[in-house]
């Protein structure tokens, strides 16, 4: 990539002195002939004045000089040596001067596209306008009440829709009748989550994943009877069922002998599972073939150091015959799922940081897949005409539909407030009764551990205080407005990953006197109470206690951070296995130099164990990741992986005056290591007093 660039900058200089040189030489010859034109010029003055003075006698003495003069200088022309340019240098500084305009103009291309313009509308190649995040439609405005609004029969079809949705932390099962009545509630769950929800064939029961109990077990709703029992009973963690065509068995997703693998389970328990495959890479996301023999199971398999979709044929239920259905080294493909009539997986993949909803025939592999929209988490309808899938908007969530006959159109068919998970689409009908009962309740949970709690607003600023939140940092500081939030996180990490990793911080409050990093802004979070950050450098720790994975979302790259749980828990207890393969910064120093020029690079394999997904705790409880600056490829302490915030809606000035003076925000902006007049007011919270901060585990 140096060496590229190099390149680039001789040739840009070697077009840019060429073009001066001919620019020199236009300038040269205007010059000469404009003193050419001022000698003649000043000769018919000095004419026109002789011939006033002297009369006819001295002018016709003064022409016949003039024409001796002339005849002189024709005479002097005819043997001067006249040197024409070459015509191929005259070409190459054509070519010169073109190139570097073209240059000039792809550099402006570059910048104009690289911007940080969310607004740009995004069309992808073989699809129409997709709705893009940051033109929210206006059905979806924010209010009070997150119950889900329902459009009338959006997609002119039929049947029933069951999905999860996520708010205030906790997983729950929801679901709706196409054109009839609003979305109702199925779970109540408050001690875990519900998800991963998929219809039975005949539209009876509804399997789904829950952590209700401790530990990650199947679980089937009899939607006639309205009870649920639970399927498996044994430690390991197991998810995203997916029904047999006739209804009596059930292939899932667990993590046995530190490898994640598919399983086969009847569907009434009556006898163990079965393993179906056994590569040492994650094999997961099982869906199986709806048509009525169903004798092949779709599946993503990070075999091949990539997420890719196979399909296995259970007649020989070998590995080495799977049929390996997408080729794509820089793309990774997820949630699966076949058309009804079995002539079509659609799946999701993220493509030049867009979720982006794919369809590709089964009959024929080797053709292009077609774009049905942006989204992820697709489902059939029971006709298998259409779709429905997931967009995220900031805070909430579409369930949209589209045509694989008309692509590019979505018709919205939800929106609600949460993250919207897995959706499974039944031609059957949600009881009558269980409409007319509105769904179960809605739990009795303990507030959201995004809600904070702040002593009354000042009439001038500083408005609040900042508290101590009695965490190992260098200034165990955050604003009276976010500490709140910031300790409910902490015991929820605790809870989750069985130690307290926020009990021990690299940074809390920036003080005025703090100087940024190199390449920095001034305007960090930092300085406003309303951030932390952990120990970047425990990535590089071996074992590490953290995994990084790379999202790369729009035009920007953010970070997921998972927290390895405690070596002391049961295993499946808490956590889960990772899917992805996790980032490499130390490769950054191996001497590979695409890895230097890269940042790093993907691990050779996904980590054993089980991990926690802080990024998401975090956005729980109302803390937001930080999108890594653009030279993070060259500079370290641009990653930003490390530094969570909680914004709120406000400005980083108007947060500054939250904590701080008109005058000393004046003071801190005008120089570059301002003191503040008076300190920020500090008190402290009631807290219990925090044990010492664990080992990170081995």
């Amino acid at each position: 990539m140096l060496i590229r660039a190099l390149r680039v900058t001789d040739k840009l200089g070697t077009a840019l002195l060429r073009f001066t040189i001919w620019l020199g030489d236009v300038l040269l010859a205007q010059i000469y002939r404009l003193r050419l034109a001022l000698f003649d010029a000043f000769s018919v003055i000095i004419l026109l004045f002789t011939r006033v003075r002297a009369g006819g006698a001295v002018i016709e003495g003064n022409l016949e000089r003039r024409r001796a003069i002339m005849a002189r200088r024709a005479a002097e022309m005819a043997t001067r040596t006249v040197v024409r340019e070459d015509p191929l240098k005259t070409q190459n500084r054509a070519l010169s001067i073109f190139t570097m305009v073209l240059i000039l103009v792809l550099i402006g291309v570059v910048l104009w596209f690289t911007s940080n313009n969310p607004q740009r509308n995004i069309e992808l190649a073989g699809g129409g306008p997709l709705l893009v995040a940051t033109t929210p439609a206006p059905t979806i405005t924010p209010t009070d009440a997150p119950t889900p609004t329902l459009s009338s029969n959006p997609l002119q079809a039929s049947g029933s829709v069951v999905y999860s949705l996520r708010q205030d932390g906790r997983d729950n099962l929801w679901a709706f009748t196409i054109g009839k009545g609003n979305p109702i509630r199925l779970t109540n769950t408050i001690t875990g989550d519900d998800r991963d929800p998929v219809w039975s064939p005949d539209g009876t029961k509804i399997a789904f994943t829950s952590n209700r109990d401790g530990n990650w077990e199947l679980y089937v709703l009899d939607m006639t009877t309205g009870q649920t029992r639970t399927l498996t009973k044994f430690l390991a963690y197991k998810g995203s069922p997916t029904w047999s065509p006739d209804s009596a068995y059930l292939a899932y997703e667990a993590y046995d002998n530190s490898n994640l693998d598919i399983y086969i389970l009847p569907a009434d328990g009556s006898s163990a599972p079965q393993q179906l495959t056994r590569d040492p890479a994650p094999d997961f996301a099982p869906a199986w073939f709806p048509a009525e023999l169903g004798r092949k199971i779709a599946y993503i398999s990070l075999r091949d150091g990539n997420a890719e979709i196979y399909v296995i044929d259970l007649n020989s239920a070998s590995e080495l015959t799977a049929l390996r259905v997408t080729n794509t080294p820089n793309i990774e493909e997820e949630s699966p799922v076949w058309s009804s009539d079995g002539l079509y997986l659609a799946y999701s993949a993220r493509v030049n940081g867009l979720d982006t909803i794919f369809v590709k025939r089964t009959d024929a592999l080797q053709a292009e897949p077609q774009i049905i929209g942006r989204g992820k988490q697709p489902t059939w309808s029971p006709d298998s005409r259409n779709l429905l899938f997931v967009q995220q908007l900031g805070t909430n969530s579409l369930l949209v539909g589209g045509q694989i006959e008309n692509t590019g159109v979505a018709l919205q068919a939800i929106s609600t407030q949460g993250v919207i998970g897995r959706s499974s689409w039944a031609r059957a009908e949600l009881p009558p009764a269980l409409i007319a009962s509105g769904g179960v309740p809605a739990p009795n949970a303990p507030p959201a551990c995004s809600v904070d709690n702040s002593d009354p607003e000042r009439s001038e600023p500083p408005l609040f205080s900042l508290k101590s939140i009695n965490v190992i940092a260098p200034a165990p500081l955050l604003s009276d407005r976010v500490d709140d939030s910031f300790n409910a996180l902490r015991q929820l990490v605790i809870q989750k990953a069985g130690y307290d990793f926020l009990g021990s911080l690299a940074d809390a409050y920036w003080d005025a006197t703090r100087i940024p990093e190199p390449g920095q802004s001034r305007e960090n979070w930092l300085y406003t109470g309303r951030a932390f950050a952990f120990d970047r450098n425990l990535v590089y720790n071996d074992p590490s206690p953290i995994e990084i994975v790379r999202e790369d979302i729009d035009v920007y790259t953010y970070w997921r951070i998972y927290i390895r749980v405690a070596p002391n828990v049961q295993p499946g207890q808490l956590g889960e296995p990772l899917k992805h393969f996790p980032w490499d910064f130390a490769s950054r120093n191996s001497g590979d130099p695409d890895a230097f020029a890269q940042g790093g690079r993907l691990k050779s394999g996904v980590p054993q164990g089980y991990y926690v997904d802080l990024t998401q705790l975090a956005e729980d409880c109302g803390w937001k990741r930080l999108p890594s600056e653009r030279q993070w490829r060259s500079n370290f302490s641009s990653l930003l992986y490390w530094q969570f915030e909680k914004h709120e809606g406000i400005t980083w000035e108007q947060a500054m005056l939250e904590i701080m003076s008109r005058a000393d925000l004046q003071a801190f902006l005008s120089g570059p290591t301002p003191v503040p007049t008076s300190r920020p007011q500090i008190t402290s919270t009631t807290e219990s007093r925090r044990t010492a901060t664990p080992i990170p585990p081995a």
